[in-house]
């Protein structure tokens, strides 16, 4: 199994620095005044709105803001440990990972780890239920969908039917098991070909047609069971059963906070089942033909490959990623995505300054690199309201 935990410790270690870095450098500063604080590049310019902290508290939060980068980096370093190198790991590869369990590394990894629990015990959760209580609103702003989707992640046996964060969907109030058949990716407002939409990820097919009159994303548009589900922490969570307070802009960063800190409690039990000098990698081989599919997490939510082997090569490979899922445009039936459904109905308060768009777009953390973005020179946009189709 050293292979396997070794995979889970680094795997969490990514997800503690993401939920770090989400928190306090992407969502926290939509909150904060920090004029006088961070009077410099890249935080200046910067909007500044009536309902921003002041005072202590923006201080408070500044300061807790330079702590975690400090923190972030022991993440990367400890997930480094067993991976060679973070954020990019050099050593896991088909059957396990390629490094060595030794009782240096063991102590060096909760050396860390210890430093990281406290941090998210002591600071990360207080600050994010004050967040919460300072901004009760958003308790009510930036549903969603509200149907929740998480492959489950953190496998706690060999054969991976258990798992510290269960595979799982809330569709239309009821939870239900996943069918990775009911899963369809569409494109009709898709810069691809129409032959590229109405498939399941294992048929799929991505070919561009940059100049798809209507269409107006590089993200095709997946659905489970025709319908647009949220992933990410507060699916995961709520899938799991540990947090169902409700779906909204501050439940993603509070399910977020407590996410953190059950991965951290577990990762140090984890440690406590390595085996020093035990074998950390089966030998597997390719084969001349067939067919897979990988259904995991990564920090922003649901992550699924599906792969197709002919003549010991891969033939087909399709990747349906977490902001696909939640920055999906509309569907060939108009149901727009997640991140759309969540932004209808947001009350802007000064159209100069959209800070409450940036508040729902933020607690979803879309990653930009997970489409392709095509910008005009010399053209500004103005217009950003969203509205359910007619």
């Amino acid at each position: 199994d050293n292979g396997r935990i070794m995979r889970n410790l680094t795997l969490g270690a990514n997800f503690l620095q993401s939920h770090i870095l989400h928190f306090y450098h992407l969502a926290l500063p939509d909150y904060i005044n920090t004029t006088g604080l961070l009077d410099m590049s890249p935080w200046m310019p910067h909007y500044v709105c009536t309902d921003m902290l002041t005072g202590t508290r923006a201080q408070q939060y500044v300061n807790h803001y330079v702590q975690a980068f400090e923190m972030r980096r022991k993440a990367h370093q400890m997930g480094a440990v067993f991976a060679g190198r973070m954020p990019t790991t050099a050593s896991f590869t088909v059957g396990g990972c390629t490094d060595t369990v030794t009782k240096d590394k063991i102590t060096s990894f909760r050396t860390l780890l210890t430093e990281l629990r406290s941090f998210i015990s002591s600071v990360l959760i207080p600050d994010t239920d004050q967040l919460a209580t300072l901004f009760p609103a958003y308790y009510s702003i930036g549903k969603g969908s509200g149907n929740l989707l998480a492959f489950g992640v953190f496998d706690l046996n060999s054969t991976g039917s258990s798992k510290l964060l269960k595979r799982g969907r809330y569709t239309d109030n009821l939870d239900g098991a996943i069918d990775t058949n009911q899963i369809k990716e569409y494109v009709r407002y898709s810069w691809y070909t129409p032959q590229s939409g109405d498939l399941t990820p294992v048929n799929g097919s991505t070919t561009p047609d940059a100049g798809k009159a209507g269409a107006y994303s590089w993200l095709k548009a997946p659905r489970y069971q025709g319908k647009p589900h949220e992933v990410g922490p507060l699916a995961r969570m709520w899938v799991n059963r540990d947090y169902r307070r409700g779906v909204s802009v501050m439940d993603r960063l509070m399910a977020r906070a407590l996410e953190a800190k059950k991965i951290a409690d577990a990762m140090d039990g984890w440690l406590n089942l390595l085996v020093i000098g035990g074998a950390t990698l089966k030998s597997a081989s390719v084969p001349a033909s067939g067919s897979g599919v990988g259904l995991t997490e990564a920090p922003r939510g649901a992550l699924g490959h599906w792969m197709q082997i002919s003549s010991s090569k891969v033939s087909r490979y399709q990747i349906v990623t977490p902001t696909a899922w939640n920055a999906s445009p509309r569907d060939d039936f108009g149901q727009p995505g997640p991140i759309e459904q969540a932004l209808s109905g947001v009350t802007v308060e000064d159209n100069a300054q959209p800070i409450e768009v940036m508040r729902v777009v933020h607690s979803f953390d879309p990653c930009l690199a997970c489409a392709v973005h095509m910008v005009t020179t010399g053209e500004k946009a103005s217009r950003f309201a969203v509205s359910l189709p007619s």
